[in-house]
């Protein structure tokens, strides 16, 4: 896959392979604790540049993973969204939808576009019948976002989070929406 078919474009969004530019405004976000509250701990420098080494290399062998969000309009690094494999430590399989912005990004709908970008990348390119999100219970603002998607929680399917601590980190709320539903507008 070249590098014009790694990019997804919105209305104001630019997703997009990552760049050395973006390191420091990422790892800058992997510092922030208001950012990393529903995540877990905090990551140094060198933890957060090692994620994008890792999303880089599983984007290259799968041809999809978590794109750089980028504003069409100033150019700014705003954060990541995209689409991963589940891991089979996990309840629940398939491949997963996410977002993750910088604090000064946060209620202008940037999450809800470019959520909906990758679900049409995945339905429309990758041929997925479902795609699936989770976060934690206590994580309302990505719930919302789930559901303008169009996407649909079954309590029956939350769960708790192996990898997280004992504490508010570890039960989570699963989102999931079929080929076959409408992507929200």
């Amino acid at each position: 896959m070249g590098e014009c078919e790694r990019e997804l474009r919105t209305e104001r969004l630019l997703l997009r392979p990552w760049r050395e530019d973006d390191l420091e405004p990422w790892a800058a976000m992997n510092a922030d604790p208001e950012i990393r509250e529903h995540l877990g701990e905090l990551l140094g420098r060198t933890e957060s540049d090692a994620t994008v080494a890792l999303m880089r290399a599983e984007f290259a062998e799968r041809g999809f993973g978590w794109w750089a969000l980028e504003s069409l309009e100033t150019g700014e690094f705003l954060g990541r969204a995209g689409l991963d494999r589940v891991g089979d430590e996990l309840p629940y399989g398939g491949v997963d939808v996410g977002w993750r912005l910088k604090r000064a990004a946060w209620g202008r709908g940037y999450a809800t576009e470019a959520g909906r970008a990758c679900l049409g990348f995945g339905f429309d390119v990758l041929g997925l019948e479902e795609i699936v999100a989770s976060t934690t219970v206590r994580n309302l603002r990505s719930q919302a976002v789930m559901r303008r998607l169009g996407m649909t929680r079954d309590p029956a399917d939350d769960f708790e989070d192996p990898f997280a601590p004992e504490g508010p980190l570890r039960a989570c709320v699963l989102y999931r929406i079929r080929r076959e539903q409408p992507i929200a507008p």
